[in-house]
């Protein structure tokens, strides 16, 4: 591979930046500025239903203030829809982060290396093989444990193939596709064997959806990012270190496999726990990461920004998918994949042209 296509490669993932420093205004303000835009997001979601409400009654509700009916319609029935949204996007947008910030290569994420599709062909595997009442299975979690354990055979067998001696951010990509096609291929031979029913609910998962979300799929994901954000916060200066290169960062004293290996790890575990939530839905591990990095600027890691960008992401396209056909709700997935999907290629339409030179 030339210097050149290298350079075209990486050219939106973080580079490192003269500063080092845990924290600087701009990444704070943005933190705080999408920080308010998820709350406002997260509100509005709260505002919509069959029981319209005005957002001052949803805010004195989350607040303790509201009468016990809003209480039932807030709290019991739309929360944890919202929550879900919330965490998800987040496991989402720190994941697809944490493999870009690896590989040094935008494309690097989830859904492109394959843990989705691991994640998604379990899944499928279950309710198409399972037999009688798919739901049924280890007590109503059999395909949210699937696409648990589907989503970290599909890494772990991404991370073996393209070792050697090293990881290197092309391979990953490269046999993350392969096996994320043949991932696609295992899902469409199992929809043949399915029943019209199997196939209606394998459909609807695949797409990524929100709907009868219930606080049983907000304490899974809830419990990774209790236990994975901090750890990959933590090892985000041996971060900035490791995308300088592995023979810098070994030069410097870092444990660069030993680092990869942690990193990539929080990254699926992440990306796994949030589809077996909410299905597999595209893009945002893809978009959060690269907004957030325009927003602070090229050069900084900008984990919790994403973080803040994919919970956004989310809502919105929640919001959008329950109000635009209305009283018909769309899959969440469906409107992600069709805002990404332009966004994509106008990413790499952009990263194609050539770039001007500076006058002297």
């Amino acid at each position: 591979m030339t210097a050149t296509s290298v350079k075209v490669e990486t050219e939106d993932a973080p580079v490192p930046h003269r500063s080092f420093g845990r924290f600087d205004r701009r990444s704070i303000a943005v933190g705080v500025v999408l920080a308010a835009i998820t709350f406002w997001l997260f509100c509005w979601s709260l505002t919509v239903g069959d029981y319209p409400l005005s957002f001052t009654r949803v805010v004195k509700t989350l607040l303790g203030q509201g009468d016990p009916g809003d209480w039932f319609i807030v709290g019991e029935l739309r929360l944890p829809r919202a929550v879900v949204a919330v965490l998800v996007g987040a496991a989402f947008g720190l994941s697809g982060a944490l493999l870009q910030s690896i590989a040094g290569n935008p494309l690097a994420t989830p859904d492109v290396i394959g843990v989705t599709g691991g994640a998604s062909l379990a899944a499928v595997a279950v309710i198409v093989l399972g037999g009688g009442d798919w739901t049924d299975a280890a007590g109503g979690f059999g395909v949210p444990i699937a696409a648990l354990v589907g989503g970290v055979v599909m890494a772990a067998l991404v991370y073996v193939l393209a070792w050697r001696r090293g990881l290197a951010g092309f391979r990953l990509v490269l046999v993350g596709a392969g096996l994320a096609a043949a991932a696609i291929a295992g899902i469409q031979y199992l929809m043949t064997l399915a029943t019209i029913r199997e196939a209606s609910q394998a459909t609807l998962w695949l797409t990524g959806s929100l709907n009868g979300r219930g606080w049983n799929h907000v304490r899974p994901v809830a419990a990774a990012l209790l236990v994975l954000v901090p750890v990959a916060l933590a090892t985000g200066g041996r971060l900035r270190v490791l995308i300088m290169g592995d023979d810098a960062a070994r030069g410097l004293g870092l444990p660069v496999e030993r680092t990869r290996l942690i990193l990539v790890g929080c990254s699926v575990g992440l990306a796994a726990l949030a589809t077996a939530s909410a299905g597999p839905i595209a893009f945002v591990a893809f978009a959060s990461p690269v907004i957030a990095r325009q927003l602070v600027g090229r050069g900084r890691l900008a984990l919790v920004p994403s973080m803040l960008c994919g919970a956004a992401l989310v809502l919105g396209a929640d919001l959008i998918a329950r109000r635009l056909f209305a009283p018909t709700e769309m899959p969440v997935g469906l409107v992600t994949s069709v805002i990404g999907g332009p966004y994509l290629l106008w990413m790499l339409w952009r990263s194609g042209r050539p770039k001007k030179a500076k006058a002297a």
